[in-house]
């Protein structure tokens, strides 16, 4: 069996939680907190707790996890930006990684300057550097400002300059986090076709995403962070069911904030229904359903408009839907909006559906709850009309007619 080029071993990490004092407190408060200890307003939180795993040469490790599970954390300790409190780290090659737009970088020295020093942090001499000049100036397309200072660059420029560095100076071992999802869909196409290159070509990466289509193509191995644990690791779309599973039931377990609103207006129900009126958390792709919600219009002279929200739990946006204003109520009382989603529209997922009232005219949102149900579009693959196997990409699936 072949060395692991990374070992993560009982890794954790703790960050000192500072609580203020109270703004107002009584003398006697004040006379006491002198003998009391200045640890007291400090709490310890543990972000990570007993990480361990490897990672094999050529290997590409997918990490995935709802926000605050840890992810970033680890990655800052495995680039060495951050030490673990406890537990080790044992890594046999260069690491290169993108974490966050700018780093490793200096915005007073100019692209063709950063991209040396860059090269050389990571160990390379200079021969090898511009060896790989001109690949890494035509991938990232900023011929014309290689002169000019980074912080005159955008955003979207400084990520692909960074990539295009960290990918070519051909590092053991690449890590890369959500950061990509700054750029535009093209260059996301391009950097994962690059990862793609990368990983045929023996070289390991780590790579923490939301797109879990991408980690499905890229990555042979997935964890799941789970509040700084790991709850899951192994295949890929095995590992990403599991995740969808979780916070579908979780979900589903938490109470709707019924009730929220303003002095206009108040929600006072969420409901996903199947075609014949019945409350459903799953639906067939080839079933259509209606989201809808009860609110309340609590005074005269007030037209607010109902909104439905949908995105997927890759948190990609799918739709915002708005009711007609012809069909926008113009009194007070109790009314119900409802929307109809055909069969063979969204494909098999898990999806979060939010709820607004909004008066357009002044730009007021009288409420908004964003997670207000979740739900399940299911296929059975034996039910399609071609042998196709493979999961289908795309946020939809019109049943679209040929000519």
């Amino acid at each position: 069996m072949s060395t692991p080029i990374l070992e993560v071993q009982s890794i954790s990490k703790k960050f000192k939680l500072h609580h203020e004092k109270k703004s107002y407190i009584t003398l006697r408060e004040s006379l006491t907190s002198i003998f009391k200890s200045s640890k007291e307003l400090d709490e310890d939180f543990w972000v990570l707790k007993n990480i361990s795993f490897e990672v094999a040469i050529g290997q590409s490790l997918g990490i995935i996890g709802r926000n605050g599970a840890g992810k970033s954390t680890l990655l800052k300790i495995l680039s060495r930006i951050s030490p673990p409190t406890e537990g080790k780290i044992i890594c046999r090659g260069r690491v290169a990684s993108l974490l966050e737009v700018g780093t490793g970088f200096h915005m007073e020295l100019t692209g063709r300057e950063n991209i040396f020093m860059n090269g050389s942090l990571l160990g390379m001499r200079r021969k090898e550097i511009r060896d790989k000049f001109e690949e890494i100036v035509d991938f990232a397309g900023v011929e014309r400002f290689l002169d000019t200072p980074l912080k005159h660059y955008s955003s979207g420029m400084q990520l692909r300059l960074a990539f295009s560095v960290a990918a070519h100076l051909e590092p053991e071992v690449l890590i890369i986090d959500e950061v990509l999802a700054v750029g535009d869909a093209g260059f996301q196409r391009k950097c994962i076709g690059k990862m793609e290159e990368i990983s045929k070509n023996g070289r390991t990466i780590l790579f923490v995403s939301h797109n879990f289509s991408a980690v499905q193509s890229l990555c042979d191995t997935c964890i799941y962070l789970k509040d700084g644990g790991i709850a899951a690791v192994g295949a890929p779309q095995d590992v990403i069911q599991g995740y969808l599973k979780d916070i579908s039931e979780n979900k589903m377990n938490s109470q709707l904030k019924t009730g929220i609103g303003d002095d206009v207006a108040r929600l006072i129900d969420v409901r996903v229904n199947n075609s014949i009126g019945e409350n459903i958390q799953y639906v067939d792709f080839g079933e259509s359903l209606n989201i809808e919600f009860d609110y309340e219009i609590l005074r005269n002279g007030f037209s607010p408009t109902p909104n439905i929200h949908l995105t997927n739990v890759q948190s990609e946006k799918v739709f915002v839907a708005i009711m007609p204003k012809t069909q926008v109520p113009t009194s007070k009382g109790l009314y119900t909006a409802s929307i109809c989603i055909p069969s063979h529209l969204l494909s098999p997922n898990s999806y979060i559906a939010g709820v607004a009232l909004t008066s357009f005219e002044t730009m007021k949102v009288h409420f908004y709850e964003p997670e207000s149900v979740i739900f399940s579009v299911k296929e059975d693959i034996n039910q399609r009309p071609h042998d196709f196997r493979q999961t289908i990409p795309g946020i939809i699936r019109p049943n679209l007619k040929w000519l």
